[in-house]
């Protein structure tokens, strides 16, 4: 009996550890998809959409929804670490190939970071985002419907407006994880 007891408690401490730290969903996700070197994992949670993504650079890493020509009119979450600090900038395809900050457009920033790390040649982010902000840059997320998303990661420095080395526009049912 003892040896359950201490099993329970180990397991009870590791995911106090785990819900504390925010890595709570670093343990798992609901889906992942790997597309070319890029990994993109993701949980619908209530209201929320829970994510993260790896890719191998020293830069940027990003995902966008609802992209219309290339990035026009997607809601682009952006980020990368710096001297271990995480970054993301919620932003809005205001052409093919431009974005903007949504607070620069008269939106706002509705991405809640849970951590991220730089390991190696690797970076993660890790974020969530209200399935429907409100924010007329946003638009809704609907997790049951195929939905376009936009993955991408840039070259190894530290800026926003640094052109991609990886792009990919796929479609994926958010609730069963289908890639189309």
């Amino acid at each position: 009996m003892s040896v359950i007891k201490s099993a329970c408690s180990m397991l009870c401490a590791v995911s106090l550890f785990l819900l504390l730290s925010g890595n709570l969903h670093a343990a798992g996700y609901q889906h992942s998809l790997i597309v070319d070197k890029m990994t993109f994992d993701w949980s619908i949670e209530g209201d929320n959409m829970i994510i993260k993504l790896s890719a191998p650079t020293t830069g940027w890493v990003g995902i966008g929804f609802h992209p219309t020509d290339m990035m026009k009119d997607a809601n682009i979450i952006i980020g990368f670490v710096k001297d271990g600090k995480v970054e993301i900038s919620d932003e809005f395809g205001n052409q093919p190939t431009q974005h903007v900050t949504d607070t620069g457009r008269g939106g706002k920033d509705n991405v809640t970071v849970i951590g991220g790390s730089e390991s190696g040649n690797t970076t993660t982010l890790e974020f969530s985002i209200p399935l429907q902000s409100g924010d007329v840059n946003d638009g809704v997320i609907d997790p049951k419907a195929d939905t376009a998303i936009m993955l991408a990661y840039g070259p190894d420095r530290k800026s926003f407006k640094l052109k991609h080395q990886f792009a990919k526009t796929i479609t994926v049912n958010l609730s069963s994880g289908d890639r189309k």
